[in-house]
């Protein structure tokens, strides 16, 4: 069912995401085309009917509504048919009374998950926990790969969206742990001056440690 273009390697940060047509529980979808304008959080799981995986499903429908007002949809995927997901998912909101309200892709033959580089040596034919920031122009902005034993943590998902998209309309970038800096606290930070006599001039402008390390409240 899907159709992959002809990118050679696993995409990389900056680069866009591969179109392709994938076989969902919601009914086929084109990526990235189907999330024009918006962002998109596309992650992998090892398998339906484990349970790390189904804790991550819950933890990820629980903060459905925050990926929503930070304009961002959510999409499954993993080496399983689709019957095996629309199971999984009824199994979840019937027992734990969570529904799931994204897609998830049905890779069963393994073609999307090998293309983005899901499937690492040691793992046999299930996929890592990968996770594929894409935003809303289809350009990879963020890539994080776990390994099956270790569940995601959706609030730093959330918080990588909402510090990418800061940082994009206020062309700043954001420090550690942002909004919790041990230094700065929810301050961000003023990108490096680029000529001498913008070095001299910022600490006019800015609370700054120094000329190179300068920050503002936003």
């Amino acid at each position: 069912m899907e159709h992959l273009n002809e990118t050679k390697g696993i995409p990389l940060i900056g680069e866009n995401f591969p179109e392709m047509k994938v076989p969902t529980t919601h009914g086929i979808k084109n990526l990235p085309g189907d999330y024009a304008g918006k962002w998109l959080v596309l992650f992998s799981h090892p398998a339906d009917f484990t349970p790390v995986c189904t804790t991550e499903f819950v933890a990820f429908a629980k903060r459905y509504e925050k990926f929503q007002k930070l304009n961002t949809d959510l999409i499954g995927l993993s080496i399983d048919q689709v019957f095996s997901h629309i199971k999984w998912v009824e199994w979840i909101e019937n027992e734990l009374k969570v529904p799931i309200p994204f897609p998830i892709i049905a890779d069963d033959q393994g073609k999307i998950a090998a293309k983005l580089g899901m499937v690492h040596p040691g793992k046999g034919n299930n996929t890592v926990r990968a996770v594929f920031i894409i935003d809303d122009n289809g350009i990879i902005r963020l890539i994080l790969y776990y390994p099956q034993e270790v569940g995601r943590n959706m609030d730093e998902i959330l918080r990588a969206v909402e510090a990418l998209q800061i940082a994009d309309k206020n062309k700043v970038a954001m420090p550690a742990n942002w909004p919790n800096n041990e230094l700065i606290k929810d301050r961000v930070i003023i990108p490096p001056p680029s000529d001498v006599a913008a070095s001299k001039d910022r600490k006019k402008k800015y609370d700054c440690y120094d000329w190179w390390f300068c920050h503002k409240k936003i």
